[in-house]
């Protein structure tokens, strides 16, 4: 087996991927990208729902070196951000290559190279990259994530996760409960109701509602605001937007929404229309689970109710720590990085993590540029 001699290997196709190169190469610093599946964006083009659309407003999810074109609407839909990663890779000459799936990287200190294994799943051959630099950008969200629920195995129903709900017009009429309320399982909630499905969800933990306008509003004032007054505001607004939502289920967490995204990466749920539905009682809360019989589903405060289908919107793991073997360390059991923001993109050896910031795109974007011009100066060094 030959050993491919690269640069700066890229493991992963997605927008992380894609801002990683485009900055290498406007840099001029040779790359390689790999991405296991045959496209790039898989996450975007096959695990989303229809009516997905871009929490943030434009100007905050650009990767860099390309603004969105003045007639992007503010709140760019699935496919339209599809397109714009598209025209993206061909504007910077971006060329994957698919269905090379990572087995294992390792650094060698003799050769001072990351030895990378993988596999070209299309021809079932093994390859072998030696890079100088290694970017892990496979992201965040690398499999569906579904909670270990007693009893779950005897559900009767159809059970899915998040990454494979696309629409509610196949549940109008069924009763479905949404586990998750963030802004993923917001939306599939608001979607099913809106096609005629009853339906339920669980909200376990306080959550932050906010508007588009409200998020977008934080984010321009911060920039020139204190965080704590700016938080202050938002609450205040979003207050007087909802009402009291905690009749309803849902509480608001002690830190404000940008000072929870900063400590914990966790996101505002921005609005879609769910929070009038729950209101009106269209949309019935619950909290947590606790375990399931058949059809029947009991929940901590002692309720049951049954359900034809349950959609687990309970987030993604990533894949990383199977074959990322880093003695260095930079990530943790979880698969993120150890250091905190900003200081989190950068290992040892010449290894480097892209879109692990929990800063959606903007962090991607952010991390894109601080880890070519890490790579640029070292490079051209010697």
């Amino acid at each position: 087996m030959e050993e491919e001699e690269v640069v700066a290997l890229i493991v992963g196709a997605g927008p992380a991927g894609l801002a990683a190169a485009a900055c290498l190469g406007r840099r001029s610093v040779p790359y390689l990208v790999v991405e296991r599946e045959d496209c790039s964006a898989s996450l975007w083009r096959r695990r989303t729902y229809d009516r997905l659309k871009l929490h943030l407003a434009k100007e905050f999810c650009a990767l860099p070196h390309a603004p969105f074109p003045d007639a992007t609407p503010t709140y760019v839909p699935k496919r339209e951000f599809v397109a714009y990663l598209d025209a993206y890779a061909e504007r910077f000459g971006i060329q994957p290559r698919y269905r090379t799936s990572v087995e294992s990287a390792a650094y060698d200190e003799g050769a001072g190279r990351w030895v990378v294994a993988a596999r070209d799943t299309a021809a079932g051959t093994e390859i072998r990259y030696a890079a100088r630099f290694l970017v892990v950008a496979t992201g965040e969200n690398g499999v569906g994530s579904v909670p270990e629920i007693p009893g779950l195995e005897s559900f009767t129903g159809e059970a899915v996760h998040s990454s494979a709900y696309r629409s509610g017009r196949r549940y109008a009429g069924r009763r479905v409960l949404v586990v998750g309320c963030g802004n993923s399982g917001m939306e599939i909630a608001y979607d099913l109701a809106t096609h005629g499905a009853d339906t339920s969800m669980v909200v376990r933990s306080p959550v932050h509602i906010m508007t588009k306008g409200l998020i977008r509003l934080g984010m321009t004032l911060v920039q020139h605001v204190p965080v704590t007054i700016v938080d202050c505001l938002l609450v205040n607004i979003a207050n007087f937007i909802f009402g009291d939502l905690s009749r309803y289920g849902i509480v608001r967490p002690k830190p404000g929404p940008l000072a929870l995204k900063s400590k914990t990466g966790r996101s505002s749920v921005v609005d879609v229309g769910t929070a009038g539905l729950i209101k009106k009682g269209i949309i019935k809360v619950f909290g947590g689970i606790t375990k399931i019989i058949g059809n029947k589903v009991e929940f901590e405060d002692g309720k049951e109710s049954s359900f034809d289908a349950i959609v687990f919107a309970t987030g993604y793991k990533t894949t990383v720590n199977l074959w990322l073997k880093d003695d260095k360390c930079m990530l943790n059991n979880d698969g993120l990085p150890k250091k905190d923001y900003p200081n989190h993109w950068k290992g040892e050896n010449g290894l480097y993590c892209a879109g692990f910031a929990r800063r959606g795109l903007a962090g991607i974007s952010v991390d894109a540029k601080s880890i070519a011009n890490d790579i640029t100066e070292i490079f051209f060094s010697g």
